[in-house]
């Protein structure tokens, strides 16, 4: 049970970093991921529970299983790594939700169909070769595979993750379980026992120097198929590669496209409309995006005396000067530039300097970690930042010609969470549409006129931003029409780091590139209120609760609030965990490399409440169920207790309490959040696995479980947190645990007069 539950989040672990780059980075992704790894466990475990086999039948089918665990992880990754290509027309082509889902059943199934089905199977051997009542057998499983998850996930974080390739983890996780596997058959004696781990050991080398790295370079050549790849390596932020077509060469991070070069249009807008503005930029802050070749389109600017630079992870720097060095020399040579490894809003809260430009040049909100940039709480950091006559520059995708009423959308909303923070805005219109916002008056210009006199005196050699084509781009019809555009509406919402409704827009804006359906209905989910889809789930579950109430065998009311129970902590607890990495990511920017000690914690969390709920074994049923009652009402208080706790963290700005809170107080919140989960499972087989009733059986209530999960992840990831915030979201978790919490207490007034 302990390597049942170590090999499933270890795979969990590597193929969820896998989907990330895979798919671009996209928070779907992950969403879809997670639910489609719920639904093929949920699938194993129930077709697991069907099947009652003799205790010799249960060892060899835990072996077999456990066979097809070994070898369906190395499959699963490299299936996932081929799957982009089958799905792009042309090579770097953006997948959509549909093939991205195809992807994600097809390649996930063998490895979640064993996972899911070793649980229950292996539980099964667990009461027969123990001789154990049926729900003393389920509790214990429960909380030695929560174990081996816990152990798993820290594993993943302090060893795997560091050293190893994705392929060398599934050779361990292999070699691990075909050992399992022979000691299963073979039943063997301490001798033998040594020998199998002694061959386990010496096959594992061969495995992690020849075969592992041969698998991974293949599977490479299937995810970049089309390019001419050049490297990849991981950092504890992400994956970067480097590919090339001709003369251009591009990096990318997690499959988000960082730079091509040379593009000096791109790295020439990227910086010159922005220190245009300010008549005498002495100090600049690029956030993002300086391996471009922007960094050096910024110091031809002769009264910069310095420009700080700020990069997340200093892999990307490394990675660019071997393969763009042309581009990077500047970084290297130059002493005006000083570069800062660190997120760029932990950066402004450490630094106390003023800058006369900050430049965000990053890419547009596509993501929950790109997202933070573009709200409220941002702005209004990089305003204190901002010198006298001081501005904040940022440039977006947009229309040279007509803006469709979606990126409208999307630019209202952008402009009116910039209209929030500062009085003064300008936008100069474009395939790439730039904004400028400035807290003092006569700071921005939208005449061409005075932008062009500047470039004359700075003697400015630009192919891009040239005298003729700034009057273009700026002529005055098109500058009211974008103005006209941009204007906020009384509908158009604010975007905020716990409201990310910037991110909705660009799912919105993504999906349209596939197909209208999908964007029609993302828009038709967004304009349904909040308060609604509250009254009708309360609603929903008040009806239920009343109709249970008046079932004529009242006995059937203990399982089925277990069921109920099961259910919503499922989601409950899959909430908790995109709480958890959304708004870690919103506060610091990376969650890449802690996506293992969130996932390990939670699960020694699991582990602990589980064995707690164990203790419980001789309360009598109404004890139990007043017990399960209590339980949900406080996985109902859980959701809005983490958001208070991680709004908190948020406004923290000392450097040292913020490693603090990042380092420890997120984890600790992370085991917590898996205390409650892990306490009501046992309780729920308890009720559920009576021993009056012999036809019912683990693997329901496990799927249940997992069907709960599978819900959260789709519904949280993709509709419910970007279209109504962290909040809201939370309040309707805690109005989904009421209903079960009402129906165990119910159930705890009936009694049970044998056991009582």
């Amino acid at each position: 049970m302990v390597l049942t539950g170590f090999s499933a989040v270890v795979g969990q672990i590597v193929l969820m970093r896998e989907l990330i780059v895979v798919f671009n980075g996209n928070e779907m992704s992950m969403g879809i991921m997670l639910a489609t790894w719920l639904l093929w466990t949920t699938a194993g475990s129930a077709l697991s529970s069907r099947m009652n086999f003799e205790a010799e039948h249960t060892r060899r089918a835990v072996a077999v299983l456990s066979c097809l665990l070994a070898l369906s992880l190395p499959l699963s990754i490299w299936g996932l790594r081929a799957s982009k290509s089958l799905f792009q027309a042309v090579p770097g082509e953006l997948v959509g939700p549909v093939p991205m889902m195809l992807a994600s059943l097809a390649c996930l199934s063998l490895f979640c169909l064993a996972s899911g089905a070793l649980f229950v199977t292996a539980a099964q051997m667990c009461k027969l070769e123990c001789s154990l009542p049926a729900r003393s057998a389920a509790s214990s499983a429960y909380v030695f595979e929560a174990i081996g998850s816990a152990l798993g996930g820290i594993a993943a974080s302090i060893v795997f993750l560091r050293f190893l390739e994705p392929f060398q983890i599934a050779a361990v996780v292999a070699v691990l379980n075909l050992s399992m596997a022979s000691s299963l058959l073979l039943k063997p004696q301490r001798r033998q026992f040594v020998a199998i781990a002694v061959t386990a050991s010496v096959s594992l080398v061969p495995l992690l120097m020849l075969v592992a790295p041969a698998l991974e370079r293949s599977a490479q050549a299937q995810l970049w198929r089309g390019f001419h790849l050049l490297a990849s390596r991981d950092s504890i932020y992400g994956n970067l590669a480097a590919t090339e077509t001709g003369s251009l060469r591009s990096i990318y991070s997690n499959g988000l496209l960082l730079a091509n070069v040379p593009d000096p249009s791109a790295a020439e807008e990227g910086v010159h409309y922005a220190l245009l503005q300010n008549p005498a930029p002495r100090r600049a802050l690029l956030i993002g995006g300086g391996i471009d070749g922007s960094i050096a389109e910024a110091l031809k600017h002769p009264t910069v005396e310095r420009i700080d630079y700020v990069e997340l992870d200093p892999a990307l720097i490394g990675f660019a000067r071997q393969f763009i060095p042309a581009q990077m020399a500047a970084l290297v040579t130059d002493r005006r530039v000083r570069i800062h490894y660190a997120d760029g809003r932990s950066y402004l809260r450490a630094t106390d300097d003023k800058f006369d430009a900050v430049i965000l040049n990053l890419p547009a909100p596509q993501t929950a970690q790109l997202n933070r940039f573009y709200t409220v709480e941002f702005f209004r950091s990089a305003r204190a930042h901002l010198a006298p006559g001081g501005l904040l520059a940022l440039s977006l995708h947009s229309s040279e010609e007509t803006i469709s009423p979606d990126l409208a959308g999307f630019l209202r909303c952008i402009q009116h969470t910039l209209d929030e923070v500062y009085p003064y805005t300008v936008a100069i219109p474009g395939d790439t549409i730039h904004f400028f916002a400035a807290a003092e008056p006569n700071v921005l210009t939208d005449n061409p006129q005075t932008l062009i006199a500047r470039l004359r005196a700075r003697n400015l050699k630009t192919q891009s931003v040239r005298e003729y084509f700034i009057p273009f781009r700026m002529m005055p019809d098109r500058m009211e029409q974008v103005r006209e555009q941009l204007r906020p509406q009384p509908t158009t919402p604010v975007n905020r780091d716990f409201t990310p409704v910037a991110y909705y827009f660009n799912i919105v804006l993504w999906t349209t590139q596939f197909d209208t359906g999908w964007s029609r209905w993302f828009r038709a989910a967004a304009q349904v209120r909040f308060a609604t889809l509250m009254a009708a789930a309360l609603a929903s579950l008040l009806l239920a609760t009343v109709l249970l109430a008046f079932a004529p065998r009242r006995q059937s009311r203990a399982p089925v609030a277990a069921v109920s129970s099961v259910a919503a902590t499922g989601f409950t607890l899959m909430a908790l965990q995109i709480y958890l990495l959304l708004a870690f990511q919103s506060i610091y920017g990376y969650v890449y490399h802690q996506l293992a000690i969130f996932i390990g914690l939670g699960m020694a969390g699991i582990a602990a409440g589980s064995w707690l709920a164990t203790r419980r074994t001789g309360a009598n049923h109404r004890s139990t169920n007043r017990a399960l009652a209590s339980t949900q009402i406080l996985l109902a208080l859980a959701s809005p207790a983490l958001i208070l706790a991680v709004s908190l963290l948020a406004k923290l700005s000392n450097t040292d309490s913020t490693w603090i809170a990042a380092q420890c107080v997120f984890p600790t919140l992370a085991a917590l959040s898996g205390v409650l989960g892990g306490y009501q499972f046992p309780i729920a087989i308890a009720i559920y696995l009576d021993e009056d009733n012999n036809r019912r059986s683990l693997g329901v209530l496990y799927a249940v479980d997992l069907l709960g999960g599978c819900a959260g992840a789709l519904l949280l990831s993709t509709y419910l947190i970007p279209v109504f915030g962290f909040w809201k979201t939370a309040w309707l978790c805690a109005a989904i645990n009421l209903a079960p919490a009402l129906l165990a207490f119910q159930a705890s007034l009936v009694g049970n007069s044998s056991a009582d």
